[in-house]
């Protein structure tokens, strides 16, 4: 459907870019909680995820689904949490068991520029893998649930 229709290309595109800024959200407060909070990798991840989440909601209502009126602001804003708190059962595992092995990996390659960290390297590096594996599940589930509405 998305390769062959050029609007849901375009939505899909448009998804992509909001992602984007929802992901500097994500990866803003993410870093901001555990660095400069010392908040735990698991806790920053969800608390982060979520301030994406809204921030994904407004843009992907407004932007990329400006058609989608039939369904109420505060239905339409629970159906779209549902289908990211499946993405937030999806991304905490990775967090949870990935992070410690990929810190590991870069302990091993050695030091980095600019007085980065082993830990912030590899904790950012597996929540970049959570973002986009969640992306796709949030791109078809939310088309297909959430906005189903629109043609």
């Amino acid at each position: 459907m998305i390769l062959t229709n050029p609007r849901e290309r375009m939505r899909f595109l448009r998804f992509l870019v909001v992602g984007v800024f929802g992901t500097l959200t994500d990866f803003g407060v993410f870093n901001l909680l555990n660095h400069l909070f010392a908040v735990p990798v698991v806790t920053a991840g969800m608390i982060s995820f979520l301030a994406g989440v809204t921030n994904n909601f407004l843009w992907n209502r407004y932007w990329v689904y400006p058609d989608s009126r039939s369904k109420r602001v505060l239905h339409q804003f629970t159906q779209f949490s549902v289908i990211n708190a499946i993405g937030l059962l999806i991304r905490v595992p990775i967090l949870a068991f990935v992070t410690p092995h990929v810190v590991r990996f870069f302990n091993s390659l050695g030091s980095y520029p600019a007085g980065m960290k082993a830990e912030t390297m590899g904790n950012n590096f597996t929540l970049a893998i959570a973002i986009g594996i969640v992306m796709f599940w949030n791109f078809f589930a939310n088309r297909y649930w959430t906005y189903a509405d629109v043609q």
